[in-house]
């Protein structure tokens, strides 16, 4: 009879499994399948004491990835809460926070956007592009990792939560922070090149003492979406939703298309242009 246990890291084809019982191994998949997740609940056959092989995945409450034209690369599976970990230095690709937003959506698991190095003067610019996303209804949380973490803990009371941006945004100074004994690996900011070394090579799982659990996943720079249908998209921008179906065409594009509902609202001031361009940017990415 196969055992139960969760993937709390993956290390490329190999992964550290834990029984719920406490006991963990080190994984790997049969035939060769790699397409799991930190966060999975999966059967596993014991080999002997430190070893087990992967059987099947369970069902997943969601799951978190990102396509592009070439692979699939999972990021976390059965999570509630994906925190989007931002800083004013290095500066944060804006549009990547949209696609982590979108992606959130897609999951149905909320979504906390989260500026760190609030003591940097370059803050107060940042919270001003940040404004328009709470408006939207997204959380914004300010703090600053070397500082204090106490704001963040209620975010993360009974959630799994990953957290996920670009290197170099203070990622593993928040783990280290919440959980000191977790020693995980940081690295200075190449401020020449304006970006964060990578420094988190796998995801990892980590036990808090509220109750909640936290993953952390390494440093992204893209969040490729080809795996959503183009007619899924519109549908996972909140401040659209208002306007889906009062387009002339069916199959609007909204792109250049006469009465398009999007392209008036934005006419209006009612959307934001960027959120409107990343639209047909995944349209065009999902070839249509």
């Amino acid at each position: 009879m196969a055992d139960i246990a969760r993937i709390i890291e993956t290390h490329g084809k190999s992964f550290i499994v834990e029984l719920d019982e406490g006991r963990r191994y080190i994984a790997t998949a049969r035939k060769k399948k790699t397409d799991y997740a930190v966060g999975d609940r999966v059967e596993v056959g014991l080999i002997n004491e430190e070893q087990a092989v992967i059987e099947k995945v369970l069902p997943r409450s969601s799951l978190l990835y990102r396509s592009d034209e070439w692979r699939e690369k999972l990021i976390a599976a059965n999570v509630t809460q994906i925190v989007v970990v931002l800083a004013a230095v290095p500066s944060f690709y804006e549009e990547l926070l949209s696609r982590c937003l979108v992606a959130a959506e897609d999951a149905d698991i909320r979504a906390l956007i989260l500026l760190n190095k609030a003591d940097l003067p370059e803050t107060a610019a940042a919270h001003e592009v940040l404004a328009p996303y709470h408006r939207l209804g997204y959380p914004l949380l300010e703090l600053s990792a070397k500082q204090d973490v106490a704001p963040l803990w209620p975010y993360l009371a009974g959630q799994l939560s990953v957290f996920v941006g670009q290197s170099g945004m203070g990622k593993s100074t928040l783990v280290n922070a919440l959980l000191p004994e977790a020693k995980v690996r940081t690295n200075e900011i190449s401020l020449a090149l304006d970006s964060g070394k990578h420094t988190t090579t796998h995801a990892t799982l980590y036990r808090l003492p509220n109750g909640g659990e936290l993953i952390d996943s390494p440093g992204l720079q893209e969040f490729g979406m080809r795996h959503l249908p183009a007619d899924r998209l519109a549908p996972l921008f909140p401040e659209f939703r208002p306007y889906i179906g009062q387009c002339r065409f069916h199959n609007c594009r909204h792109d250049r298309e006469p009465n398009c509902a999007l392209i008036a609202a934005l006419a209006r001031g009612e959307i934001l242009p960027q959120r409107l361009n990343l639209l047909r940017k995944l349209r065009q990415e999902c070839g249509v």
